[in-house]
């Protein structure tokens, strides 16, 4: 079984560095604009599942030091570790509606997380992922698709067909790069806004 403690995190975010920092800043950035964009006003608030050890919170800061940022991850170290100064709380994915969290975020992420997670747990949690976004969603997934290089270990390769059909299940419509429009906000799309819409 993986586990996620803190060889793991040095390992692949401290030594070998799968995503560097400059990487993490560039996804923070395009999330918040795609999302300010929409909303037509300062993102506010982000819910962030799989978070590891919270670092898109120190990038959404930089960019928007006003924004409340919940993380939430399944890993005893992450939280044990920065629980308290970066607000991350433990849960796994498919845990997420025991959070009971009772409201909706400007921005949902979920970046290199997804393709980690079994079939039934992914469709168990996701419902509640959808719930808790009031505008974007930005989900970060591997597929099948692509050339990979990182951590291998524990991956799903699904085909990117099935992500797609996961979230048009659930209401999501595709409105940019890794960038996805909840139901709250899809009757103020115009046309060409989609970047995709069956």
């Amino acid at each position: 079984m993986k586990r996620y403690d803190k060889e793991y995190f040095d390992k692949w975010y401290r030594r070998q560095r799968v995503n560097s920092p400059a990487e993490v800043r560039r996804k923070a950035a395009l999330a918040v604009v795609q999302t300010e964009y929409f909303l037509g006003r300062a993102l506010r608030d982000v819910l962030d599942v799989g978070c590891g050890e919270g670092a898109w919170r120190d990038h959404l800061r930089a960019l928007r030091p006003r924004v409340r940022y919940l993380g939430v991850d399944p890993s005893d170290y992450a939280v044990a570790a920065f629980g308290r100064e970066r607000n991350l709380r433990r849960a796994a994915f498919g845990e997420l509606a025991a959070l009971r969290l009772g409201r909706q975020f400007d921005l949902v992420v979920s970046s290199d997380a997804m393709h980690y997670i079994p079939d039934d747990e992914l469709r168990r949690g996701f419902p509640t992922l959808v719930q808790c976004a009031g505008a974007i969603l930005f989900l970060e997934v591997l597929t099948a698709e692509d050339d990979i290089v990182g951590d291998v270990e524990g991956l799903i390769r699904r085909p990117a067909a099935w992500y797609r059909k996961l979230f048009r299940e659930h209401g999501l419509v595709q409105v940019g790069v890794y960038t996805w429009a909840a139901p709250p906000i899809q009757s103020g799309l115009s046309a060409m806004e989609f970047a995709y819409k069956p």
